[in-house]
């Protein structure tokens, strides 16, 4: 069988990042945009970039301080105002007095004074997304580096390690607005790797902090070095010797054995580093010679030891300098210490150590363990000291300046230590007591000097500021070594939601880092105190430990949705995913209509002065509500229009009907009029007062003759084009004195015969769209016009864009009409567009007329995407069914002159950042004239919009109407996704506050019209809609109860565990305040509903016993009409220590309703009934039901058993196994079976007489984690998983000779995943004509990302094998990686491996990035066309 893996959901978390200065608007403190100041103060300053890294998903952020939000700024404001006294606020301009009215000038608590005195206004720090890539390779390590060319653009270079020993050297390109590969390094045939255990190791990436080298551990003790050339005396020196021409930023790299080339003592690397200070790259290892563990410290005990050594680049000498032995067994980390300190800092399990250059060491224990464990000796501890008892397995730790530290425990404790200085040496180590609690560390960075970077896995990421501010000392404080250091900065003004509790202070203590000289303070008597803030963070899940699919309501619709168990510890919870963004219907609005399109207007009444009218005044920070609806349906012939308004009763009222269909509507003169265009028996333009009565009306004609229908407009005060069914054009631009509109002069355009497709107007609100002259061109027109929007550039500029048949996409300025942008890559969408200086192309009428292309221009516009800071983006839909978005990127002004024929340019580019293709059916010309085919046209509209879902959000995106209705939206921090929506069909939409919330929309789906909201807390920036429900510990098994639509999951936590003997009586007991008991894992049993997450009931299993499967199985009973009842099943270990036999029991719970408690909110109350609990010999590991029996394993065997009588499980058939059994999946009375050992097992089971029969067994050993039935049309294959993350399509074929009559599966196929799952779910995908479905299987990975297995047709299966091939070789992939190599398995037992049966959509949605031309061309290779791959790919993609 063939299948797709496609990853429907990438990793998510950080496991590895750096932070550099890798993009332009990076440096000097610049604005993300290189033209305009004004773009600079729309978007903020760029401060760095923050590179991130989970498993094959790389980010690239920019960290922007931006002004703080307005809200909370406004509600300083007003509780100021309410404390003020009437009639002594001070007026505008003038400085206010303070409270208490003495004189002292009071300019605010949150503003902020420059050194040069001005007032700055408050600003905060964001991550925004600038690039996203899926690479083919597993990231171990990421690194900042600066080469050759960095002396040119003062730009870091980013090097990336890989999982199969590789290293990439990147560095970003503004032509494509992108990474680009410099250079990749390969060590995968290195001797090293070829060892059997080579798979297990992971290489660790560190570069030399002055950009010298960098270096990848190997195995076996071995370190790869990639030396870089600084300077350009380097490179002539290079030049010389080898008499070429040398363009690359590094000489040859090369593997160091440490143990035959540096000191035959170094063995079993745990870390390294290397050290800043040197002229040579100087690195310390940390390794352990002799391995021991806890029950071995009797013979070997500290047995790590620290080697410094230097590396000669040149003479290829690498001399120790300082040895450093008898550190303690359990070392895990090492830093280096700044120049001013030198040394390194390790950290160990139970001790904080330093050590310098001349070997001393100086210990500071963080609990009694030290003494017991290590003969090192300690540092002494006063009392208090002494009570301490922490635990630093986990934890990461980082320097915040010379002296000061802050460790980061594993539960996201922040501790701060100190080096205490005697003299020049450090004499004591000092840790105060606790000052924050953020998120639990994967990765710590410094970045620059007042900002750290926590990365996890398991949760969000945080961005925290530190700033050091000095602080006066009382003179009664004299004992300044127990003060504590850091404190945690209360005045943050940021919108925290739902990440309070990442970050927020566990004591308010101070963090001292003071000025102590030989222990005693200084005459000032002043400390310097590190302030701690939280600045952003970014969003995260976290890995997947189990999964269901639930049934949720939106509103009244309900939906599938995957319910997650996510996140570790604190960070644990559920997170909840749908396919559909989430919306729910707030109203039906039959009354209005609108089948043929909905317009909600903000109107306004104008005021009346001695006969001119003005508007009246609005509060500009108050946006005004619409007021008008405006709705149109085809239907009486020629149509009718409504306009509708909201009574004081809160319903519609329809106040005016008019024959006729409206093609377009919008607020007019600053909203105090309406534009309306509309077609009744001919083309009429018309402009309403706000009541709907009629001011001025202008009929499109040509003379007496009328002009053909208009088929879509584009309205932006004052102007407004009309686009005929001939494919002509009309603009018209309104007169605010007189507040009538007139045709406007198109003569600067060219022909007025001449033909567009499509057109719109932008309004540019941002800046980006600046315009550069051109002196040499003739005529002073051009010259006013863009000195007219030079002048407006930055506040408000207009532009009309309009595509030519031949494909040629125009800017022009308004209002003189002239060229500014040109090309002719849109049609193809090329991945980056610029002006090509092109004049004016001619587009006059053909005869016989123009037909209809593939690739012509169906719709476009050019509106703000974006959440925090909109941006403009072009949204471009072909006809074809091809969607895509352009961003729109500032560049820097030409070089070259401008051609005499353009008098100006736009200084922008278009980088595509999404591509999407919709299968649809295009309707015959012919047909579409009847009547009856006008209306069941469907009308594909690209409608701009604005929300704000949430308080203190604001998001901009753009609707895509049609049969594939869908919204294009852009995030801070997730960039531009498109999401469906949901519906079938949507033929019209328009966001709507009618209702006085801005978070409406107006709808006319195949519901018929009207009025829905997302559904709130929904998060966008991730591939699928998702909601997260924060539970404060995290979940191992969930399940839904399809019986009473409630959810049961075992949450996992820690609790003391203490060793018994046999009689009952403690083997070992804590005899020291600092030593404790350990912990061990315990499981509780949840009883939730989803409506509101409220614990309905519970059961607590000892405390050292934890959950191993959860179920809902189907069993026989006789309590119930049918014989069968939904049970919950549990399978339980139960852990007694190293010296006792574990064991286990097997639970069956039911979910019985009971009366709820009056003082509840909800109406129904469930609580869980224990029926059977059933102890076992062993764990009981995996657990499913068949045929109305309860399969479960119980150590090395499987038991089918019968549930008698509602209260006892009865064996009827059993079966010796493997070694340890992971999962079990049944359909019917077929069974699969996977083990840790012996792999999967294909058993069926018969009931006359009951008995388990083995049908085939893989032959292999192998640890597989999880085994799945998957059929379609009449086959069955079954597909497994191991703990390397290889899937495998293995058959049961008796007629097969290799299977040895069906005793063995065949092994079809093996494709590396990379990352293990231990979920999943089986779905029925129903295809169109076909009675039985398929199956859909979708998997959660351990790196949170989720993928799907979907069956393939042999037919399209060949042809997409194919594309693969091509993409492959021609498509040029990040970081140079390979993508076959990525996913091909090692495997001893054949010749040639196994690659052919399971597609990689990774691979192949690149396809669909591709410029339309690559894609012809590609396609025609392999012997095909590019239509019938993209119905291939779009008829196996979506999530489920």
């Amino acid at each position: 069988m063939q299948a797709l893996r496609q990853e429907i959901l990438p990793p998510s978390g950080v496991e590895f990042a750096a932070c550099l200065k890798l993009t332009p608007s990076t440096l000097d403190g610049g604005s993300s945009t290189p033209s305009a100041a004004s773009s600079s103060q729309a978007v903020g300053r760029a401060l760095f970039n923050v590179v991130v890294a989970r498993s094959s998903l790389l980010r690239i952020f920019e960290v922007r301080e931006e002004p703080a939000p307005i809200s909370s700024q406004k509600e300083d404001e007003r509780e100021r105002r309410a404390s003020v006294r009437k009639g002594t606020e001070a007026v505008e301009g003038e400085v206010e007095m303070d409270g208490s009215g003495e004189g002292f000038l009071n300019m605010g608590s949150v503003k902020s004074t420059a050194q040069n005195g001005s007032v700055q206004p408050p600003t905060i720090n964001r991550f925004y997304l600038i690039r996203e890539h899926r690479l083919h390779g597993i990231v171990t390590g990421i690194e900042g580096v600066r080469i050759v060319t960095s002396l040119e653009d003062r730009l870091d270079r980013l090097l990336v390690s890989f999982k199969d020993a590789k290293i990439a050297l990147l560095e970003w390109s503004d032509a494509v607005h992108d990474l680009v590969t410099v250079s990749i390094h390969t060590y995968e045939r290195a001797p090293q790797l070829m060892a059997l255990d080579s798979s297990l190791f992971r290489p660790t990436l560190r570069a030399d902090p002055l950009s010298r080298c960098a270096a990848l551990l190997l195995p076996r003790d071995s370190i790869a070095i990639l030396p870089f050339y600084q300077s350009q005396a380097e490179l002539d020196v290079v030049e010389q010797d080898t008499s070429q021409l040398r363009d690359v930023p590094y000489s040859p790299s090369f593997i160091v054995d440490l143990s035959a080339e540096v000191d035959d003592r170094i063995r079993n690397v745990i870390d390294f580093v290397f050290l800043p200070g040197f002229n040579n790259p100087t690195i310390a290892v940390l390794f352990q010679k002799q391995q021991t563990w806890t029950g071995r410290l009797r013979e070997y005990k500290d047995t790590v030891s620290l080697y410094i050594f230097t590396l000669d680049l040149v003479t290829r000498n690498y001399p120790v300098i300082t040895s450093t032995e008898g550190l303690p067994y359990d070392c895990f980390a090492v830093a280096a210490c700044s120049t001013a300190l030198g040394g390194v800092v390790i950290l160990a399990s139970n001790a904080i150590i330093y050590v310098d250059q001349s070997s001393r060491r100086v210990a500071l224990p963080v609990n009694g363990w030290p003494p017991r464990v290590s003969d090192m000796p300690v540092q002494a501890l006063s009392a208090q000291e002494q009570l301490r008892d922490l635990r630093l397995e986990g934890s990461h730790f980082v320097f915040v300046d010379d002296r000061t530290l802050f460790i980061i425990l594993k539960d996201g404790t922040v501790y701060p230590v100190e080096l205490v200085l005697d003299g020049k040496s450090v004499s004591k180590l000092t840790m105060s007591s606790a000052v924050a609690r953020t998120t639990i560390p994967t990765v710590v960075r410094r970045v620059q000097t007042d900002h750290l970077f926590i990365g996890s896995t398991v949760g969000p990421s945080v961005l925290l500021k530190t700033a050091r501010v000095e602080e006066d000392i009382a003179d009664e404080d004299v004992e300044m070594s127990v003060a504590p250091t850091a404190v945690v900065d209360s005045t943050d003004t940021m919108d925290l939601d739902d990440e309070d509790d990442l970050y927020g202070s566990t004591k308010e203590t101070t963090h001292r880092v003071d000025g102590l000289v030989n222990g005693a303070a200084d005459a000032s008597k002043k400390r310097t105190v590190v302030h701690l803030s939280l600045c952003d963070s970014l969003p995260a899940h976290g890995p997947i430990a189990d999964m269901t699919f639930a049934l949720a309501k939106n509103g009244d619709r309900a939906v599938p949705e995957l319910v997650a168990a996510t996140g570790s510890g604190t960070l644990g919870g559920f997170t909840l995913f749908q396919r559909d963004l989430p919306t729910r219907v707030k109203r039906k609005l039959h009354a209005i209509g609108g089948g043929r399109g909905m317009w909600s207007l903000p109107v306004r009444q104008a005021v009346k002065v001695n006969g001119s009218t003005y508007e009246k005044p609005a509060n500009p920070f108050h946006s005004v509500n619409d007021s008008v609806i405006i709705s149109t349906d085809a239907n009486p012939s020629p149509g009718l229009s409504r306009i509708a308004s909201r009574n004081q009763n809160g319903d519609i009222t329809i106040t005016t009907r008019i024959p006729g269909t409206t093609i377009g509507a919008a607020p007019f003169f600053q909203g105090t009029a309406i534009l309306h265009v509309m077609y009744n028996v001919t083309n009429v333009i018309r402009v309403l007062e706000p009541d709907g009565s009629e001011r001025q009306i202008i009929k499109d004609v040509d003379g007496n003759v009328a002009r053909p229908k208009i088929r879509a407009c584009s309205i932006c005060d004052p102007f407004v084009l009309i686009i005929r069914e001939d494919d002509t054009i009309g603009l018209f631009i309104g007169e605010p004195e007189r507040g009538k509109i007139r045709r406007k002069d198109m003569s600067p355009m060219g022909d007025k015969t001449s033909r567009y497709l499509t057109g719109c107007f932008f309004t540019d609100t941002t800046g980006t769209f600046q315009t550069h002259l051109n002196p040499l061109a003739a005529g002073t027109e051009a010259a006013t016009s863009t000195l007219q929007s030079a002048i407006n550039a930055g506040s408000r500029s207009q532009w009309l864009i309009l595509c030519r048949p031949q494909g040629t996409l125009e800017i022009w300025t308004l209002s003189k009409l002239t060229l500014a942008f040109s090309t002719t890559l849109i049609p193809s969408l090329e991945s980056v567009v610029v002006d090509t200086y092109d004049v004016p192309h001619l587009s006059l009428p053909q005869d016989p007329p123009r037909k209809p292309q593939e690739l012509d221009i169906e719709q476009i516009v050019v509106a703000p995407l974006g959440e925090s800071s909109p941006r403009p983006y072009l949204t471009v839909f072909l006809r074809s069914g091809q969607l895509a978005v352009y961003e729109t990127i500032p560049v820097a002004p030409p070089a070259d002159p401008l051609p005499n024929s353009r008098s100006c340019t736009i200084l922008v580019r278009f980088r595509k950042v999404l591509s999407k293709a919709f299968d649809i059916q295009q309707q015959n010309e012919e047909v579409e004239k009847s009547v009856l085919a006008e209306q069941k046209r469907i009308s594909r509209l690209l409608i701009p919009f604005v929300t704000s879902p949430n308080p203190g959000q604001t998001l901009s995106g753009v609707f895509f109407t049609g049969d594939r209705p869908c919204w294009i939206l852009s995030t801070d921090k997730g960039g531009v996704k498109v999401f469906p929506s949901g519906h079938s069909v949507v033929h019209a939409f328009t966001a709507s506050s009618v209702w006085e919330s801005k978070s409406d929309f107006l709808l006319y789906s195949e519901e018929g019209p009207s009025l829905l909201e997302w559904i709130p807390g929904v998060q966008l920036d991730g591939h699928l809609p998702s909601r997260t429900v924060p539970r404060n510990k995290a979940y191992s098994n969930v399940v839904y109860d399809p019986s009473t639509s409630l959810i049961v999951a075992a949450s996992s936590s820690q609790s003391r565990f203490a060793s018994y003997d046999e009689d009952g009586n403690i083997v070992w007991e804590p005899d020291a305040s600092n030593i404790s008991l350990p912990f061990c894992e315990t499981s509780t049993l949840e009883l939730l509903s989803p409506d509101g997450w409220v614990t309905l009931d519970g059961y607590e299993f000892a405390p050292n016993e934890f959950v191993n499967c959860l179920d809902c199985v189907t069993l026989e009973t006789s309590s119930t009409e049918s014989g069968t009842k939904d049970y919950i099943v549990v399978g339980t270990t139960i852990n007694r220590g190293e010296d006792l036999a574990v064991k286990g029991a097997a639970y069956v719970f039911e979910i019985i309703e009971v009366v709820p408690d009056p003082t509840a909110q909800m109406k129904r109350w469930h609580r869980l009934k224990l029926h059977c609990r059933d102890d076992a010999k062993g764990p009981v590991t995996a657990m499913c039901g068949m045929n109305g029996y309860l399969v479960s394993s119980m150590g090395q065997k499987i038991f089918v058993r019968a549930f008698d009588l509602d209260e006892r499980l009865v064996g009827v058939a059993f079966l010796d196994v493997g070694v340890y059994v992971t999962s079990l999946c049944a359909v019917k009375n077929l069974l699969v079976i996977s083990d840790a050992v012996k792999s999967v097992w294909f058993v069926a089971f018969q009931e006359d007489p009951y008995k388990l029969v083995i049908l085939g067994k893989d032959p292999y050993p192998l640890y597989v984690t999880k085994a799945d039935f998957f059929f379609a049309e009449g086959r069955v294959s079954i597909i497994s998983c191991d703990e390397d993350g290889v899937m495998r399509i293995l058959e049961y074929d008796p007629h097969d000779p290799e299977s040895k009559n069906g005793q063995h599966l065949l092994r079809r196929t093996e494709f590396h995943g990379q990352v293990e799952y231990r979920t999943s779910a089986i779905l029925a995908r129903r295809l169109k004509g076909v009675d039985i479905p398929q199956s859909r299987l979708i998997c959660g990975l351990t790196d949170g990302s989720l993928i799907t297995m979907t069956y393939v047709e042999e037919a399209a299966s060949k042809r997409l094998h194919l594309l693969q091939g091509q993409l492959t070789r021609n498509v040029q992939h990040v970081a140079g990686l390979n993508p076959r190599g990525f996913r091909i398995v090692r495997n001893d037992y054949v010749s040639r491996p196994l690659t052919r049966g399971i597609l990689d959509g990774n691979l192949l949605m690149a396809y669909e990035d591709l410029p339309i031309v690559r894609q012809d061309e590609v396609t025609r290779q392999i012997g095909t066309d590019r239509t019938t791959i993209l119905k291939d790919w779009l008829s196996l993609d979506g999530a489920w």
